[in-house]
């Protein structure tokens, strides 16, 4: 179930059903975040946390149907980023993977070199976007939308996932028909033929992905 729904939002997900597959993945492909259940058959989710601390600073957001507070602050000073508890709402979890992510994205210093992709580049340093060698004038908002999904390639966003990305806000408090027009405007100034995008294409049902 956790794992449809997050695929649902735009996630790839690998599950595993032990301690010993998921250290076994961390080693070979590591992910972008773990979610852990400290429930497990075998061992807790305590000390496969304290096992990744040893060698890994990889965003961990504990699962756990304990409440007590002793519990939340134990797991917090292993070094999990976020503790949620069970029953938690989908939109819940979503939310707390999105501020975890954000928060590390903005400890790891970005990537400034520029990105080509075909007759399109996209340069983060001087904030430049040109399609055949030729300058495309951007908004500040618009380069910045662009620059998030193609450091992503092939990834699938969802609207009130960039919201929180790039305008650090939410479909609470801010129209997600906000990235629908800037998208648009991206593709009138980026695409040969914008009613059939080839960098940003949409997603039927899910959102927005970057084609490299």
């Amino acid at each position: 179930m956790l794992s449809r729904m997050l695929e649902a939002e735009g996630y790839q997900v690998r599950d595993a059903s032990t301690a010993q597959e998921a250290l076994s993945i961390l080693t070979t492909r590591p992910p972008d975040l773990m979610i852990l259940d400290v429930m497990l058959d075998t061992e807790d989710g305590f000390s496969v946390l304290a096992q990744i601390r040893r060698t890994s600073d990889l965003p961990v957001i504990l699962l756990t149907a304990r409440s007590q507070e002793s519990d939340r602050v134990f797991g917090l000073k292993l070094g999990a980023d976020d503790y949620v508890v069970k029953p938690f709402s989908s939109a819940e979890l979503a939310a707390r993977i999105e501020t975890v992510l954000r928060r590390v994205r903005g400890r790891r210093p970005q990537d400034m070199s520029t990105l080509v992709f075909g007759d399109l580049e996209i340069d983060p340093d001087a904030r430049e976007v040109k399609v055949h060698g030729r300058k495309v004038e951007l908004t500040a908002k618009e380069f910045e939308l662009l620059l998030f999904l193609a450091r992503s390639p092939r990834r699938v966003f969802t609207r009130g996932q960039l919201l929180a990305q790039v305008w650090d806000s939410s479909a609470e408090w801010q129209d997600a028909n906000t990235v629908t027009e800037h998208v648009r405007r991206i593709r009138r100034k980026i695409e040969p033929f914008p009613a059939e995008p080839r960098w940003i294409v949409t997603v039927r049902g899910a959102g927005y992905r970057f084609e490299a």
